[in-house]
């Protein structure tokens, strides 16, 4: 059983302890040579990442973010946001390993079927009740309704999610085992793009009603 006095903020920051630790092949990114290596994000040349920004100019707000203190705005057709510190909102974190959401979901909300193709991420449960779920390669279905305190666990590149299932606002953090996880967000991947519809139709086995039905609400 949870021991109720323990802080959820504190199991957050277990989790980014954990993810830090030099084990090695935890971290999705290089080891550092280096102190730090703050992304130079303007650079017109980037490989595989970004190239540092010259000492002298790096300064403390690459260091510091605020961003994940204010709440997400939810009024859209999924009831969530995601709010990211990764290396492209938090240049500090280049080279380190680590990424930072918070995701804020209203009642009812999801933060729909998605994977990360380049991290593992773990998350906790600050407020609310959420279902959490995701989908092995061999089609094994894993899910629990977590509240406050509770962690989840998602390995890298599996499809999953997370569902509001509680009387009202729920929030959760998620910390990631890269400084840029990706994300490839399954209802805009197959129905914003350019796939054509008979390749949709016949993938889902339905018929074109259906697939221009689905993209109709992605504006596609």
């Amino acid at each position: 059983m949870m021991n109720s006095s323990i802080s959820p903020f504190y199991l957050l920051s277990c989790l980014i302890v954990l993810l830090l630790v030099p084990v090695p092949s935890r971290s999705a990114d290089p080891d550092s040579l280096q102190d730090f290596c703050v992304a130079d994000l303007n650079a017109s040349i980037t490989v595989n990442g970004f190239p540092c920004k010259p000492a002298s100019k790096v300064n403390l707000n690459d260091f510091f973010f605020d961003g994940l203190t204010k709440e997400g705005n939810t009024a859209n057709i999924f009831g969530s946001s995601i709010t990211p510190a990764n290396v492209l909102s938090f240049p500090g974190l280049n080279t380190l390993g680590i990424a930072i959401n918070r995701v804020d979901y209203a009642k009812g909300g999801i933060n729909p079927l998605h994977s990360h193709p380049r991290a593992t991420e773990s998350g906790v449960i600050i407020k609310g009740k959420v279902l959490v779920g995701f989908v092995t390669t061999q089609n094994v279905y894993y899910s629990k309704v977590l509240g406050p305190g509770e962690v989840f666990v998602i390995p890298k590149g599996l499809v999953h999610f997370q569902k509001n299932v509680g009387k009202g606002k729920a929030l959760a953090f998620t910390v990631f085992n890269g400084q840029l996880p990706g994300v490839v967000l399954l209802p805009t991947n197959l129905f914003a793009s350019k796939i054509p519809n008979d390749v949709l139709t016949q993938t889902f086995q339905v018929n074109d009603a259906v697939v221009n039905g689905i993209k109709s609400k992605f504006g596609s």
